[in-house]
C-alpha cells in the first residue's frame, strides 16, 4: 500500500460570496404566463441558451472559484469522489462506492473505472491525490481546509483511496464533494478548465458569454443537450427583454413582478433560493459597532411588509444566518425575535445615542433586482425611526472588489448560501479571524460555540452548538435578517426535466427538450 500524509496549508483567502439566487429545494407546479403559445425563436436543436446576472470568476480553477454565479455553472463541469443529488444527499460520482467505518474514522472510496477527463486522459487515483492536496492547499472556503486538516493520512491500494481522520466528523462526505477531481498533470485550469462532468468547457467570452458541451465519454448517465450557452446581462432588465422575447430558452432567480410581466407563455417554476439574504453591517464602522443601533434596526424593519411588497408575499423569514432547507439546524422561532416596533426602536437608538437619527449607505449589486427591491422598501421603513438609508447601485464586479473583498462599505443587501450541504458551511464566515468575515463581526462567544462545534463528535451535541451560534448571531443583531427567496424560474414549455437543488447550482444534464 501507498501512503500519502495529505499537507495542508491555510493560506486562504476571503472571496467566497453567494448572492442574489441559489437552487432551492421544493419545486411547485408549473404555470404558464399569460399567453399560451411562447413567443417565436429559433429552433432549439438540441441546445440551450441560458440568461445570467454575472459574469465568470477570473480563474476558473476549481479550487479559486470564489462566486456562486460561477459554482452555478461549473458544478456541470466539475465533480468530486461525490456529489450531491437534488435531495441533498451524497451520491457516488468518481467514486462508484464509499464506506465510513464503525468508529467514523476511516472512509474509503472506490475509484469508478472508466472515468475520462474532459481532455481524454483517464482517470487514476494519483489525480484523487493530487486533487485533494491541491484543494487543501489552495482552497478559498476556510471550512473545507479546516475539515481537510483533519485527515490524519491518505493511502491509496489499487483503485481505492483511504482517509484517515484524527476523529469523526459526521459532515466529513460533504467536503469531500467540495473537492473536484482533476487531472495532476494539466495546468491549464484557470482559463480552460478541465473535470470529469457530463458538460465540458469550451470558452468564455468576458461579460459575454459561456459555452458548454456535452462531455461524449461520461461514465454516467450522458447529458440530453448537446449544448448550453450561458448568456451574462449585467443589466437585468436587459435579461428579461430578451426572455420575454424568447431570445433565452431558460432564466431562474425572477422577481415577482417579472414573473407576473412574462407574456411569452415560457412555464413558470418556484422554488426556494436557499440562501439568507440580510441587511449585512459592517461591525468596524460606526454607528454599526454598536448592538442597541443594530437592534433598533432589526425591530425597525418589517420583513412581512418587505416581503408583500417585493415578493407578494413568496418568500420564507429568517432570523439568524440559517435557511430552513438546513431542517434541523434552522430555529423557525428566531424569525420572530424582532417582532415590527418603531417605539422600541426609537427607544434604542436614543439608548445608543442616536436619537436624532444617523445617515448610512445600503451599497447594493445592481444585477440582482430582488436585492435593490428589498432595499428600496427597508430604506423607506427606516425613516420611520429617523433613519435615512441612500441607495448606492454598484456593478458586481465593484461590488466584489470594493464591498466583498476591500470591506469598503456601510451596510449591503445581498444574500450568502452554503458551498456545501452543512451547517458550517454557513456559519463559519462569522468566526472573528474568518477571512469570509467580510462585516468585521468579532464574538468570543460565538467563536467558541463554533469551534466546539468542529470538534464535536455526537451528532446531537453538534447541532446544539450550531444552534447556540444562530442564537449568539440573533441576539447580537448581527445582522438584520431578511429571507429566503422564493426562487422563480421561467423556461420554455417544451423544456423538461429542471430539478431545484438545495445549493446554488442549475443541473443543465438533466434538462431536455419534450418531443
Amino acid at each position: 500500500m501507498r501512503k500519502r500524509i495529505l499537507a495542508v496549508f491555510l493560506a486562504v483567502a476571503a472571496l467566497v460570496c453567494s448572492l442574489s439566487a441559489c437552487g432551492g429545494t421544493t419545486p411547485k407546479t408549473p404555470a404558464p404566463s399569460d399567453e399560451t403559445t411562447p413567443s417565436s425563436g429559433p429552433t432549439h436543436a438540441n441546445e440551450l441558451t441560458v440568461g445570467i446576472a454575472q459574469d465568470l470568476d477570473d480563474s476558473l480553477d476549481p479550487y479559486q472559484m470564489t462566486a456562486a454565479g460561477t459554482r452555478e455553472v461549473m458544478f456541470n463541469v466539475f465533480e468530486g469522489l461525490v456529489k450531491p443529488d437534488s435531495d441533498g444527499n451524497y451520491v457516488n460520482a468518481v467514486a462508484s462506492d464509499h464506506t465510513v467505518s464503525e468508529d467514523g474514522l476511516t472512509y474509503t472510496f472506490t475509484l469508478r473505472d472508466g472515468v475520462v477527463f474532459h481532455n481524454g486522459a483517464t482517470c487514476t487515483p494519483d489525480d484523487v491525490l493530487y486533487s485533494f492536496e491541491t484543494c487543501a492547499a489552495t482552497t478559498i472556503t476556510q471550512d473545507v481546509a479546516t475539515a481537510l486538516s483533519a485527515v490524519q493520512n491518505m493511502g491509496v491500494d489499487g483503485n481505492q483511496i483511504t482517509m484517515t481522520l484524527k476523529a469523526p466528523n459526521t459532515d466529513f462526505l460533504s467536503y469531500v464533494a467540495s473537492v473536484y477531481i482533476v487531472p495532476a498533470d494539466y495546468a491549464e485550469q484557470v482559463t480552460q478548465p478541465v473535470g470529469t462532468g457530463p458538460f465540458k468547457f469550451v470558452s468564455r467570452s468576458v461579460q459575454e458569454n459561456v459555452i458548454l458541451e456535452k462531455h461524449e465519454a461520461y461514465y454516467g448517465e450522458p447529458a440530453h443537450l448537446d449544448k448550453v450557452t450561458y448568456k451574462i446581462y449585467a443589466d437585468a432588465t436587459a435579461m428579461f427583454t430578451a426572455l420575454d422575447s424568447g431570445a433565452l430558452d431558460l432564466m431562474a432567480h425572477l422577481t415577482i413582478d417579472q414573473v407576473n410581466n412574462l407574456s411569452n407563455g415560457y412555464q413558470v417554476l418556484e422554488g426556494t433560493m436557499n440562501l439568507v439574504q440580510a441587511i449585512y453591517l459592517n461591525h468596524a464602522v460606526a454607528p454599526f459597532d454598536n448592538e442597541k443601533v443594530r437592534q433598533a434596526l432589526c425591530y425597525a424593519v418589517d420583513v412581512d411588509a418587505m416581503l408583500a411588497l417585493t415578493a407578494g408575499g413568496h418568500g420564507t423569514k429568517v432570523g439568524s444566518s440559517m435557511y430552513p432547507a438546513f431542517g434541523k439546524y434552522f430555529d423557525p422561532a428566531l424569525a420572530n425575535a424582532y417582532p415590527h416596533d418603531v417605539e422600541k426602536a426609537k427607544a434604542l437608538l436614543a439608548e445608543a445615542g442616536y436619537g436624532d437619527g444617523f445617515a448610512f449607505t445600503i451599497t447594493v449589486p445592481s444585477n440582482y433586482q430582488p436585492h435593490v427591491d428589498a432595499a428600496v422598501v427597508l430604506a423607506e421603513q427606516l425613516k420611520e425611526i429617523g433613519v435615512t438609508a441612500e441607495i448606492q447601485k454598484v456593478d458586481w464586479n465593484t461590488w466584489v472588489n470594493d464591498v466583498y473583498g476591500g470591506r469598503q462599505f456601510e451596510a449591503t443587501v445581498v444574500g450568502f448560501d452554503s458551498s456545501t450541504i452543512n451547517a458550517s458551511g454557513m456559519l463559519a464566515r462569522w468566526v472573528s479571524d474568518d477571512g469570509k468575515n467580510m462585516i468585521n463581526y468579532n464574538n468570543a462567544d460565538y467563536d467558541a460555540a463554533y469551534a466546539a462545534a468542529q470538534t464535536a463528535v455526537d451528532d446531537a451535541e453538534q447541532t446544539a452548538l450550531y444552534k447556540q451560534c444562530l442564537q449568539i448571531l440573533s441576539d447580537t443583531a448581527a445582522n438584520v435578517y431578511l429571507q429566503d427567496l422564493a426562487d422563480f424560474v421561467a423556461m420554455r414549455p417544451d423544456l423538461k426535466g429542471f430539478e431545484f437543488y438545495p445549493l446554488y447550482v442549475i443541473d443543465v444534464a438533466k434538462l431536455y427538450f419534450a418531443e
